[in-house]
């Protein structure tokens, strides 16, 4: 949650000043989270914990130690998962404080907001120059082009930090400054933002060796001129549920004949299909893989992510798709650039 600090009040506040402070932060998150000077979680507070202790007779001069809820919910760093915020929203909590192995509070999740949990090093390969949308991009880098009004790959960051990724880098290179001049260290959406400078353009994967180190055990890689709405959160449970080393993400092409198909054998007709349908499934560009498959990719060079796939195969490792089911655009040309704006007018996001 961005500026989750203002939830946390000192232990040795007085119940009057926790209600102040409440009364700051507003209704959009009531609750307040009681620490010692270390940050250790002690208990929550609500309008509704100073009410109950006040018909209790507490006094407002009292510490607020004397009202919270020693018992508050609370998560731990290492167990987040889709499925737990799931379970914590159903038993209606709203705002639930993430802690470490010492019960230090880190952050504060806003269960309105993220839509799941993907503990994730993100990376944004944006050092494309766009020749194909011209003029658009001659001063311009193309992830900066508007959709509705905002840049692409900021449609994609944020799509990012509503699914708890806060832990992203950028590859740049053409016109890479006004990127960073942009997004800066991150701060001002509460994450963290890296940048991977490229000199030379090193394919759809080569930079990612000149980045870290990454946080995360999992990379999720994708190209920041796609607009989509894939959930991050399905993608990575499949991911691990397979058990893959690398997964990437599909979007299905079909291909309808208008004839009737002949299967043979030799001269004999075996079968017809009347006007059948082919479906093929292409690489959207989203990929997630295990940290240790960095070791693959050359210290300096250029290389694909394509190639990466074909690594991973060739090792016998397990590489799997996942069917992108929402929607999904590659912005490459003008016609498609045309398309984003009016497809995102009638498409959530």
């Amino acid at each position: 949650m961005k500026n989750w600090e203002q939830n946390l009040v000192s232990d040795g506040i007085t119940v009057k000043q926790a209600l102040e402070r409440l009364n700051k932060i507003g209704i959009a998150s009531n609750v307040l989270f009681v620490v010692d000077n270390q940050k250790v979680l002690k208990g929550s507070v609500t309008d509704g914990d100073i009410r109950r202790g006040l018909l209790n007779n507490a006094d407002v001069r009292e510490s607020v130690t004397a009202v919270m809820n020693k018992n508050c919910r609370r998560i731990s760093k290492n167990v987040i998962s889709t499925e737990l915020l799931a379970d914590f929203r159903k038993r209606g909590i709203s705002t639930l404080p993430v802690v470490n192995a010492t019960g230090q509070i880190v952050d504060i999740l806003d269960l309105s907001f993220y839509k799941g949990i993907v503990p994730a090093s993100a990376i944004l390969m944006a050092g494309g120059r766009g020749e194909r949308l011209l003029p658009l991009t001659k001063d311009t880098p193309k992830p900066l082009l508007p959709v509705n009004g905002k840049p692409i790959i900021e449609h994609n960051i944020d799509r990012l930090i509503s699914f708890g990724v806060h832990d992203i880098y950028i590859s740049i290179n053409y016109l890479g400054n006004q990127i960073e001049e942009r997004f800066g260290d991150g701060a001002e959406k509460g994450i963290s933002i890296n940048y991977i400078r490229e000199t030379t353009p090193l394919g759809t994967i080569g930079s990612v060796s000149l980045g870290g180190p990454y946080t995360h055990d999992s990379i999720l890689l994708m190209n920041s001129d796609l607009l989509t709405n894939i959930d991050f959160g399905d993608f990575y449970a499949e991911f691990q549920r397979s058990g893959a080393d690398m997964a990437v993400a599909t979007v299905a092409h079909h291909v309808d004949l208008p004839y009737a198909i002949m299967e043979l054998s030799g001269d004999v007709v075996c079968s017809l299909r009347e006007k059948p349908r082919y479906t093929y499934f292409a690489n959207s560009g989203i990929y997630l893989f295990k940290k240790e498959l960095l070791s693959f990719l050359p210290p300096k060079g250029f290389y694909n992510a394509t190639d990466l796939m074909e690594r991973v195969i060739s090792e016998g490792k397990r590489l799997i798709h996942f069917p992108l089911l929402g929607y999904w655009l590659d912005i490459g040309r003008m016609n498609d650039y045309h398309k984003a704006q009016e497809d995102f007018k009638h498409i959530i996001f």
